[in-house]
């Protein structure tokens, strides 16, 4: 996944697990040249709503092994993950990151959302948790979806 790729970086190259935001966005605005520092300011936003990174104050902490995540070295990271992606998208990664073929999951949600008659969301937590896939972090952001509420 290019977004943990990207967040991954900085600390890697720091060898930390914790970095001051400032440092996050120098790293990926100068350093690696890879985004504005408003666009790294966006992706610590991201990475946080993602649960890739958790903030203390001004500071940004893993919640993943840095080390474990493999840096090409012609890597450069597409904007794209700079938008907030939809609780579908992120049940969807979830399925697709445990093994399971994207247009297998696609097909098999839709026709869970069909079969039950609910939103997209709610049918992709429904399919997650019928192949044993854990979603659970992802059932809040769903319930807000559906009802229109603020899930913060």
């Amino acid at each position: 996944m290019s977004l943990q790729v990207a967040v991954a970086a900085p600390f890697s190259q720091e060898g930390t697990r914790t970095l001051r935001e400032n440092e996050f966005v120098v790293a990926l605005s100068m350093d690696r040249d890879w985004f504005s520092p408003d666009q790294a300011k966006r992706l610590a936003d991201v990475a946080t709503e993602e649960g890739l990174l958790e903030r203390d104050g001004s500071d940004l902490a893993l919640t993943f092994d840095a080390q474990s995540v493999t840096i090409p070295e012609d890597f450069v990271p597409d904007e794209d993950i700079l938008r907030e992606r939809s609780t579908f998208e992120r049940v969807l990664d979830a399925l697709v990151a445990d093994g399971h073929p994207k247009h297998e999951v696609v097909g098999a949600i839709n026709a869970c959302q069909q079969e039950l008659a609910v939103a997209i969301e709610v049918a992709a937590i429904v399919h997650a948790r019928r192949l044993g896939v854990d979603v659970d972090d992802h059932v809040e952001s769903a319930r807000a979806a559906v009802t229109g509420e603020d899930s913060a």
